[in-house]
Parts: C-alpha cells; sequence; structure tokens
C-alpha cells in the first residue's frame, strides 16, 4: 500500500515541477502517476523483498498529450527507491531513448526536486571493438595471419577511405575525444564498415581480453550497474532476457521494468524467436567453415584437438551436404506450386497451412538435427579451448592466436545453433491445444540457382513473455497511446501474455477533440476493393484539398497505390509531393518542414512508417488523409496460420485478428494530426467502409471523439 509519505513526496514533486515549468496540471497525467504509484506499492512481496504474488504488471493506455514520460516516471521512481530496486526504462525506438535521455529525464530532474541517477544501456554492436580495431590497424601482426582470415572468412577487405577512418576512431579512442559509441560519433558509419570493428556477446572475450580495461562498452556498462534508472530499448531487454537475465541488465527479480510504446512489446518478442536458413548459403558456409578450421590446425600446435575436431566436421559436413541437396531437391518443387505472391523482397512465398509440414520434410529435418547438434559440440569444443588459450591454460595455443581466433569461431558456433534450431522447429510437431509455430519457405534466385529459406516464427509471443518476462520481474508497467482496440484490452492480453491479475487503466488525452479537429469521410471515396477507381478518385480529391493547407500527411497501406496516385497527379501537385522511397525519413521530414516554413504547401505521402513517431505540429500537418482502412496484408505467414488456428478453435479471425489490428493501426495514424493542445486540423478517411460497413463503426468508435462529417 502507498505510505502517506510516499504520495506527499509524489505529489509535492509533480507541484513543483508545474510551477517552475508554469504549467497546469492535466487530469489524465494525475490520474496516470497515481495508478501507476498504487499498483506498484501494492507488489505482493517476502521479508527479503522479493515478490511473491501476482498483480506485479499495470497496463495503461495514455492519449496523445498526457505527458507520459513524467507520469511514469514520477510514479515509479520514488516507490522504485523506497523499495531498493533498479528501474530499466524500454523505448522501442532509438529516437524516443535519445528524447527521455537527452531532454526528459534532465528536465525532470531540474525541475521536480526528484534525485536518481541514469544511464544509458546499449547493446555491444553499438560500441567499438578494440581488439577488433587493432587487427584491423596492425595487418601485419603475428597472430595467424589475421588479415587474411579476415578476407577470406568475412569476404571484405578494407579500402583506403575506411581505413582512414580506422586511424580516425583509433585516435579519437586513445586521446578520450571520443567514447566508442557509434551514435556519437560525429559523422554516418556505413553498416559494413561498423561491424568489422564491433562485437557481439559471441564474439567478446571479456575479461580475457587485452583491452578489457579500456573497452567502451564495459565502461559504459559500469555506469549501468550504478545507476538507479537505466534507460534501454525493448530489444535489449528482450535479449537479455534470452540470456537468462542479468547479462546486461540488473536482475529481472530485482527489476521494475517500464515498457513505453508497450504496444510494440509483442511484435519485438516474436522477432527474438523467429528463426531461418537459407539452404544454400548454409552450403556455402559449411565449405568455409572447414577452411577456416583447416587454417586454425595451421596456425597453432593444436595438431592433436583442433586436427581431430576439423576431422569430425569434415564427416558432419559430408553428411550435412548430401542431406541440404537432398532436401533443396525435395523443396524446388514447391516453388510452382506458391500462388505467387511475391514480396517486396522478389521473393515468392511457400506456407505450410496451420504451421504442419509435410511427414517426408519432418524426417528430413531429423536428419539434418543429428549432424547439426554434433557440429554444435565440436564448435563448442572449439570455443572452449580458445577461452583456455586466453586464459594460459594451453600449452598448444598462444594466447595472443586464442584471442584473434575467438570472435571468428564464436561467431560460427552462433550459426550452428541458429541453424540447428532451424531444424528443430521442422523435426517437431506442435502441441494439440497450444497455439502453433508459423512455418513458410522464400523462394529466390541465386548464382548457383534456385535458393530455399526455411522459415519459422511462433504465431503469439504470450507464451514467450509468459516465461520470460511476466513470471520473473518484481514489477512492470506497460504504457501507450494505442493499447486498447475496439474499446478494451484483450488484443494486447491476448498478443502479449500479459497476466490476467494486472492493474489496466485508460487515461484520458487533454486535447478537446470537439472543436480541435473533426473525421471526414469524402462523397468521392468508395470501397478500396474497386483499386483502379479507388487511385483515381483518391488522385482527384488530393488534387482539390493539397493547397487548402500548409501541410498536408497522405498515408498510404500500399507503396503500389502511394506510386500510382503520385503517377498521375498532375506536375504542379507532384513538385509539392515529398514520396516515401525517393529520400529517406528523417530528411522527408527535413525538407517538409523547410518548405512550410518559407510558406509554401507541402505533401507527405508515407506508408505505415509514417503513421506512428512522426511529430509534425501546427502548420505542419492539419490535414492527415488515410487512403484505406489499414487491414494488415492477408498473405503474410505469421498473420496467416494465427488466423487458421482461430478459425480451427471456432473463432472468426477477422473479427478477433484483422479488426482489431486495423483498430491500432489507425489510431496512431489519426494521432499524428493533434500533436499539442493549440493543434487543430481534419482527418479524412478516403474508405466508404468506415461508415458502410458494421465493423467499420466499430472502428470509428475505437478513434478519439472527433465529429464525424459524412459528405
Amino acid at each position: 500500500m502507498l505510505s502517506d509519505e510516499l504520495k506527499q513526496q509524489i505529489q509535492q514533486a509533480y507541484s513543483t515541477f508545474l510551477e517552475k515549468k508554469g504549467l497546469k496540471p492535466r487530469y489524465g497525467q494525475r490520474l496516470m502517476i497515481a495508478e501507476i504509484a498504487k499498483g506498484l506499492a501494492a507488489v505482493p512481496q517476502d521479508a527479503d523483498g522479493k515478490r511473491n504474488g501476482e498483480g506485479h504488471v499495470v497496463v495503461v493506455e495514455a492519449g496523445t498529450g498526457t505527458g507520459k514520460t513524467l507520469a511514469y516516471l514520477l510514479g515509479v521512481m520514488p516507490v522504485a527507491k523506497a523499495m531498493g530496486k533498479k528501474v530499466v526504462l524500454a523505448t522501442a525506438t532509438v529516437a524516443l531513448q535519445d528524447q527521455v535521455v537527452n531532454k526528459d529525464i534532465p528536465e525532470i530532474l531540474r525541475n521536480s526536486g526528484c534525485s536518481f541517477s541514469y544511464a544509458l544501456a546499449k547493446g555491444r554492436g553499438r560500441y567499438l571493438c578494440l581488439s577488433k580495431l587493432d587487427r584491423l590497424m596492425t595487418p601485419g601482426q603475428d597472430v595467424g595471419s589475421t588479415l587474411a582470415l579476415w578476407e577470406d572468412f568475412q569476404q571484405y577487405a578494407v579500402d583506403k577511405h575506411e581505413a582512414e577512418l580506422y586511424r580516425a576512431m583509433d585516435q579519437a579512442v586513445e586521446s578520450r575525444a571520443w567514447d566508442g559509441d557509434r551514435d556519437s560519433w560525429a559523422d554516418s558509419v556505413d553498416d559494413l564498415t561498423w561491424r568489422r570493428v564491433t562485437n557481439d556477446h559471441r564474439g567478446c572475450t571479456g575479461r580475457s581480453c587485452g583491452f578489457y580495461d579500456d573497452c567502451p562498452f564495459y565502461m559504459a556498462r559500469n555506469d549501468i550497474y550504478r545507476a538507479d534508472l537505466i534507460v534501454a530499448n525493448h530489444d535489449l531487454v528482450l535479449a537479455d532476457l534470452a540470456m537468462g537475465g542479468g547479462m546486461v541488465l540488473p536482475a529481472p527479480e530485482d527489476t521494475i521494468y517500464i515498457f513505453d510504446e508497450g504496444h510494440h512489446l509483442p511484435d519485438k518478442a516474436l522477432n527474438h524467436f523467429a528463426c531461418s536458413s537459407q539452404v544454400r548459403s548454409t552450403l556455402s558456409w559449411l565449405q568455409d567453415l572447414v577452411k577456416m578450421l583447416d587454417s586454425l590446425v595451421e596456425s597453432s600446435d593444436a595438431q592433436g584437438m583442433a586436427a581431430g575436431v576439423v576431422g569430425v566436421v569434415r564427416d558432419v559436413n559430408d553428411s550435412l551436404n548430401e542431406n541440404l541437396n537432398l532436401l533443396l531437391a525435395t523443396l524446388t518443387p514447391l516453388a510452382e506450386q506458391t500462388d505467387q505472391v511475391e514480396s517486396e523482397q522478389g521473393r515468392l512465398v511457400y506456407r505450410f497451412a496451420n504451421g504442419a509440414v509435410p511427414d517426408a520434410l519432418r524426417e528430413q529435418a531429423s536428419l539434418l538435427l543429428t549432424p547439426s547438434r554434433e557440429l554444435v559440440k565440436q564448435l563448442q569444443l572449439v570455443v572452449d579451448w580458445l577461452q583456455e588459450g586466453m586464459e594460459g591454460k594451453r600449452s598448444d595455443i598462444t594466447k595472443p592466436d586464442a584471442e584473434a581466433w575467438m570472435p571468428l569461431m564464436s561467431t560460427q558456433l552462433a550459426r550452428a545453433e541458429a541453424l540447428m534450431t532451424v531444424w528443430m522447429r521442422y523435426e517437431l510437431s506442435d502441441e494439440e491445444n497450444r497455439a502453433p509455430v508459423a512455418r513458410w519457405l522464400n523462394f529466390s534466385q541465386s548464382a548457383q540457382g534456385l535458393d530455399v529459406e526455411l522459415s519459422a516464427c511462433p504465431v503469439l509471443a504470450s507464451d514467450v513473455l509468459a516465461r520470460y518476462l511476466w513470471s520473473r520481474v518484481f514489477a512492470a508497467v506497460v504504457t501507450s497511446a494505442t493499447l486498447t482496440a475496439l474499446g478494451n484490452f484483450e488484443r494486447f492480453r491476448f498478443r502479449s501474455g500479459v497476466p490476467a491479475s494486472s492493474h489496466y487503466s485508460v487515461v484520458p488525452s487533454p486535447f478537446d477533440y470537439q472543436s480541435c479537429g473533426r473525421i471526414r469521410v469524402p462523397d468521392l471515396a468508395c470501397d478500396p476493393t474497386q483499386g483502379a477507381k479507388h487511385t483515381e478518385q483518391l488522385v482527384a480529391y488530393i488534387e482539390r484539398i493539397w493547397q487548402n493547407q500548409l501541410g498536408t500527411l497522405v498515408l498510404f497501406s500500399s507503396r503500389r497505390q502511394m506510386d500510382e496516385v503520385f503517377e498521375q497527379l498532375p506536375d504542379p501537385v507532384q513538385a509539392a509531393v515529398l514520396a516515401q522511397g525517393h529520400q529517406g525519413k528523417a530528411e522527408m521530414v527535413r525538407r517538409h518542414r523547410e518548405a512550410v516554413d518559407a510558406g509554401h504547401h507541402s505533401v507527405l505521402f508515407g506508408l505505415a512508417s509514417f503513421a506512428e513517431g512522426v511529430d509534425l505540429p501546427g502548420e505542419y500537418c492539419s490535414c492527415v488523409v488515410i487512403a484505406r482502412l489499414p487491414f494488415s496484408v492477408p498473405e503474410d505467414p505469421v498473420d496467416a496460420t494465427l488466423a487458421e488456428w482461430i478459425q480451427k478453435r471456432g473463432g472468426n479471425p477477422f473479427m478477433q485478428i484483422s479488426v482489431p489490428d486495423a483498430a491500432i493501426r489507425l489510431k496512431q495514424a489519426v494521432g499524428r494530426l493533434l500533436r499539442t493542445e493549440t493543434d487543430r486540423g481534419e482527418i479524412v478517411i478516403f474508405d466508404r467502409r468506415i461508415i458502410d460497413k458494421r465493423y467499420g463503426k466499430l472502428l470509428l468508435q475505437s478513434l478519439p471523439p472527433f465529429p464525424l462529417i459524412r459528405e
């Protein structure tokens, strides 16, 4: 229960903040602070401060303009400090993470009277690896011809420009002018260029590395351990939990998590537990792996152990090669049995109905699983041997050689484990009463001919999150402007597995929707299933209204329709349009703002990424045109398998999945209009189904209470 002392502390912090900032209290913000603080204070715990019951998750939908960051930090931090718990704040996007660290938290600390320390947590991949940089900078060092290894097995060589960049990085780190964080380097760095000088947990040798004391990642990690509040992202939290928890972030049992943009959490979790493997690239990798192991034997005195491993791996590879070629021959005919649905990557997709693969394919997966397990076992022996070499416990390999080889071999082990996971997913049958795993094939052309990629992914994140997150954490707060669909939390509960005992609440936005805007359904709008007619009428409507305001945002569900509309617009309108795909998102927004500031009309054409996270207040966006209701693409393998499972259980996939998902996306799109309390504007839904269909009325009811205008 929330003590009077804590209540007073929180209320005083909020009042002080408002007074110093010259702001008025917001009802929704006050309510959110109270709901969070009360929910966390009620978490049951034993005498040692360990949670010993349920009701430890607080789920809050907070409308646009509520001021969520202030609300959850004032609601969480005093309670967490009183309980002696660490707090991990996870955002879904880098943009929000940067805003929280560089703007929101410093502002709260300056103006509220609250006192807490904080640090930014990122994965190893955002930091420079001094060991890798050293090997690139000194190719002549006698560590098993490292540079040759890099060129042969990583299949890239450093050009003159990159060599200069690496020298500059080396000098900047040496002089303490740069902390090794990719995001703080003055210029952008190409992904491939950066990958050469960064690492992951597999390739990192930790305390055994000669550069450990100066390592940018571990120096940043020390700040994390000392901080009361750690700002991370969803991916880092999920990766830490998947590794057992407490590997990078504090132990989940002693942590209160805050998930901002929490509606992304289920999809983020699914991405972490998806797996795939391309057959031809696997065959090529297996050949390179044997060459790499041969080089390892030649560069060390490990004729016994390493040579024995190479011999076993050769036998394993013979089995894998034989079965992979057989698999390729078996699966290739399925390319002709697809519906010829081509993805944006130009691949044909063949999905197994209900996620169930034929017995013959399951048997082939079983034949591949046995040698894959043996491959993992042998590579683990190599990695263990290298670890002992780095610790000075081996006489058959030097410490420098072991350090040079460890990142390479750890990466090979990780790939072998990923390969094994694919065969496990294809060999096993799904449990009868549980949500299935979606399984599908992607066919694409390669230099060697038709290639096939086997993919698998759970259709729901609920089991995964329940196991790795909700069951372990001391407490959690989940918040977003879009957690409810069709007026309830059922969609989020279904997809996230958040405990039924959680505390749920919706706090209102401070916006006066009745007077600040309206939703318009034009008479020109028709059912989008009439493709050509709908596009033609949308073109006519945009041509008619684009000069009614300075800033307009048009959101499309289809890239094809976006391109068709753009091509059919007259030249004067085209000149005012910035269409996604022609420039990067940030550059489009910059040019749009620049045009509006100069008093020119500007129109943004965007897809799903523009329906969320784009902040265009005032005249930058006073009209949002939604081309069609944002139903998901029906051929997505995961969604299609989930729909089959629901139908098999007697449910209605359209009403249980498609409509709630569309409601969330529509709410996000509508949220682009009003960004501040002084904004005014109009939402145009160019889709008659919103008023003609029964589900359309449900979608309308789930939106903010704008007045509806039918033409």
